[in-house]
């Protein structure tokens, strides 16, 4: 299947994140564009492998403030509390700074941003950024970012950031890496339609051809246009079973440049 945006490579939400980041001086010169490494190359990419205390999961962007490049990847990947634990206002995280086991990668990346971190130390009210606000950022080491390409495998992308949501019935892209495939590449991409949108814009239902499952928990989702939509978060019983419920990027950039 081909796309007019597959071949165009572009770094989701990268003005987004200079503010996300952690800000810099304000004598500080402007930022420097990162040289990025072929996608036949690279070996640090969206759909690698994370890995933090033993728990897996899936890169979905790459982000950078121009100095930094980061790892997107969901927040409860990085949380001690039980698996089933949704609430990101209630649930525990690991600490800031923890390393980050990741693909590709020669030194472990570190957790710079976890929404859920930032939600619990907020006191965060709204209870729809409490249930899907799941997203978190790792920065990768520098020596490693000369090892990053930021397009999605199979699909390529992203083209932009989707900022409007999307309607029910929309096709939508994916590319989980979780280990329970055993290494069956064939199955990491996936493609499928969104069921519609829940939170007040906060999350979206998708149905894949093959539904996300643990160890894909973080993995990128694209929208018909190629835009970065969002981030996985669960595996859903109702109101659509075995659907996936998909985090709403924009929101979860959004939140992270106004309290991050």
């Amino acid at each position: 299947m081909s796309h007019p945006w597959t071949k165009r490579i572009l770094t989701a939400a990268a003005v987004s994140l200079v503010v996300v980041a952690p800000a810099l001086p304000a004598h500080a010169a402007p930022p420097r564009a990162a040289a990025w490494a072929s996608a036949g190359t690279a070996t640090i990419h969206p759909g690698v492998q994370m890995r933090t205390r033993g728990a897996q999961c899936t890169a979905n962007f790459v982000f950078t403030n121009g100095t930094k490049v980061y790892l997107g990847y969901a927040a409860h990947c990085a949380s001690t509390s039980a698996a089933t634990a949704t609430n990101g206002c209630q649930a525990g995280s690991l600490p800031l700074g923890i390393p980050v086991q990741i693909t590709g990668a020669t030194r472990p990346g570190r957790l710079a941003y976890s929404s859920w971190h930032t939600m619990r130390q907020r006191g965060e009210r709204n209870g729809d950024a409490c249930k899907y606000n799941d997203f978190a950022l790792v920065q990768i080491d520098p020596a490693d970012v000369d090892r990053v390409n930021p397009s999605v495998p199979r699909w390529g992308g992203p083209d932009g950031l989707n900022t409007v949501g999307i309607r029910s019935g929309e096709i939508v892209y994916s590319y989980g890496n979780s280990a329970l495939r055993r290494g069956i590449a064939l199955l990491n991409p996936k493609h499928g339609v969104s069921l519609g949108t829940v939170g007040n814009g906060w999350s979206h239902g998708v149905y894949t051809a093959t539904p996300g499952i643990p160890g894909d928990s973080g993995s990128a989702f694209l929208d018909s246009r190629g835009r970065a939509l969002g981030v996985l978060s669960t595996l859903m019983i109702l109101p659509w079973p075995a659907s996936n419920g998909v985090g709403d990027l924009a929101h979860q950039l959004a939140y992270a440049r106004a309290h991050g």
